[in-house]
């Protein structure tokens, strides 16, 4: 929690003004049990009568309404601030998940990442704002009404003595207990978050293979394994009230009772007595308030720790400063020696590579499922660093480019096509906020999706749903083609991102992109010997390693995993 604190800094003067209003509110509400023993004392038993009765009542109703502008005023200023807090912790935590990379993305996990951004931010917002209201103003209620209780009568105040220590020895020892359960229930959260997120999108799958009823018990079982865990930590929370409610009226007793006994013995008024109860009463509703703000702060300290955790990740790619001109490479792009491995891997995704690529080239990357193919393009816009071995970009490792830089010339269009919610022209312009119309007429007709604009009524300004669901994948498929090429990339990477489009339309598609002005280096991850067949330069990969290289001919001739997948596709009578 100490780590989050920073994010208090734009809220000083709420942090400040909160509790302050807090403790006058305090302050009133402990002169309450006075008014009201004069009330008794000078009032009803003394000669005082009626108009001193008048009289207190009215500084009972003053202290009242001052303490109530006090308690809203704190209220404001302490929601104020935690508010500000979650802000800013969003923000900065959104940018941190932004920042981290695919390695580290790939091991959180989105679910956790959505429960981190989401509920776990909601905990801590709210455990801070219950903080800065009660942090002052219960120690400092039950403290002065000690102190109170002390003056009034020092045999009653002993009671008090006694009793504050237990409660707090239980509160904090609840508090100690609780905070773990309550992380592990967040944990438990991701895993509910995990499944509900994989049903919504899988929802079409799962019908399709008649398989709601299995989901409903695994998802079930995940429900009844986290509200266990609440329930739990939830019994040992509800202990503090119960707990705290013995101890306290164990001390009303002994405070009644020995006040009797002191005013038999002419040392106590009645009012006084009253007092005393008043003073204790107020302990009790204090020592509420802060079991609720002990299972909040619980809650609050158990998120809080998961967000830092995540604040203190720090991206794996590897930066390395190179001088200016300084070339490593005599290619526009080479990989040497490059292997890979994900995290928690066995084995390598990629083994060995090495292969170079000249300026305008188009290079194929073709092989089976799980041989590598989306790992080698992954290495080139650095989304991962390899294990072994290095890539270089015209001239330079990848590594020694700022990723803005690097990104910013090499157009990506990844295997699930994804649009954004919004229209057309707002997906269009991921790449370049200030794209013009006819910027981006051109990648779409490039794209072979002109037509999808020309369907509909409003054109550019098209209305996109939530994960692109008004268009079919392969409508889907050319506007992301298009978003990559806007600005015209100096490399273009379609990683199997014609897969939904028909044979015409995915030759088309590469023509337009090889006739264009500035015609980018083009990588096509694809299963279709079809559509690599007129690369400059064909890699075949199988279980992580090359196993050929060269044009479409060469390749039928000398490379067997390339002739297989070429014959599975076409009969030899078709060729």
């Amino acid at each position: 929690m100490k780590k989050l604190l920073k994010y208090l800094r734009n809220s000083k003067k709420e942090v400040i003004l909160g509790p302050l209003f807090k403790l006058l509110e305090a302050i009133f509400e402990l002169i309450v049990p006075l008014v009201v023993a004069s009330i008794i004392d000078n009032g009803i038993n003394g000669t005082g009568g009626v108009n001193h009765i008048i009289l207190m009542i009215c500084i009972m109703v003053v202290l009242g309404l001052v303490g109530l502008v006090c308690s809203i005023t704190a209220q404001y200023f302490s929601a104020k601030a935690a508010t500000t807090f979650s802000k800013e912790v969003r923000q900065n935590l959104f940018e941190k998940m932004q920042s981290l990379s695919y390695a580290e993305i790939d091991k959180m996990g989105t679910s956790s990442m959505i429960t981190q951004i989401t509920s776990d931010v909601n905990q801590v917002q709210n455990g801070v704002n219950l903080f800065l209201r009660l942090f002052l103003r219960s120690p400092f209620v039950v403290f002065g009404a000690l102190i109170m209780a002390m003056i009034v009568n020092v045999k009653a105040g002993l009671v008090f003595l006694a009793i504050i220590p237990i409660l707090l020895v239980i509160v904090f020892a609840i508090l100690l207990i609780t905070k773990k359960k309550f992380k592990n229930v967040q944990e438990n959260l991701d895993d509910v978050v995990k499944q509900t997120r994989e049903n919504l999108q899988g929802a079409r799958v799962i019908r399709a293979f008649h398989n709601e009823e299995d989901e409903y018990v695994e998802y079930t079982e995940s429900l009844n394994n986290l509200a266990n865990k609440q329930k739990r930590v939830s019994i040992l929370s509800t202990l503090l009230n119960p707990l705290t409610y013995v101890i306290i009226n164990i001390g009303i007793i002994l405070v009644v009772y020995i006040g009797a006994k002191e005013v038999e013995g002419g040392i106590l008024l009645q009012g006084d007595v009253l007092a005393l109860y008043n003073y204790m009463g107020q302990i009790l509703v204090e020592l509420i308030k802060f079991a609720n703000l002990v299972i909040t702060l619980s809650k609050a300290l158990a998120s809080a720790s998961r967000i830092a955790k995540t604040f203190e990740l720090e991206s794996s790619l590897v930066f390395t400063k190179h001088n200016e001109g300084d070339i490593q490479s005599d290619a526009f792009i080479e990989f040497k020696n490059v292997s890979f491995k994900y995290n928690n891997a066995s084995g390598y995704a990629i083994e060995n590579v090495s292969f170079k690529v000249n300026k305008g080239d188009t290079i194929g990357i073709i092989g089976g499922t799980g041989s590598g193919k989306t790992s080698l393009v992954n290495l080139l816009p650095h989304f991962y660093d390899p294990t072994d071995g290095e890539v270089y970009y015209k001239g330079k490792n990848v590594n020694s480019y700022d990723l803005p830089e690097l990104r910013e010339s090499i157009g990506v269009v990844p295997q699930k096509a994804v649009l954004f919610k919004g229209t057309i022209a707002s997906n269009l312009k991921w790449r370049n906020k200030d794209a013009s119309d006819a910027e981006m007429y051109d990648a779409l007709e490039t794209a072979q999706a002109l037509d999808i604009i020309k369907s509909k009524t409003d054109g550019l300004n098209s209305i996109v749903e939530q994960n692109g669901q008004n268009f079919s994948g392969g409508q889907k498929q050319r506007l992301s083609i298009a978003r990559a090429l806007i600005n015209s990339p100096e490399v273009l990477i379609l990683d199997d991102s014609a897969s939904a489009l028909d044979y015409l339309t995915d030759s088309k598609l590469r023509k337009a992109i090889s006739n264009m002005k500035n015609a980018p280096t083009t990588f096509i991850v694809s299963q279709r010997t079809s559509s690599i067949a007129n690369a400059d330069k064909i890699i075949v990969l199988d279980n992580g390693k090359v196993v050929g290289v060269g044009k479409h001919d060469e390749l039928l001739k000398s490379s067997p995993v390339y002739l297989e997948i070429y014959n599975s596709q076409f009969k030899k009578g078709d060729e």
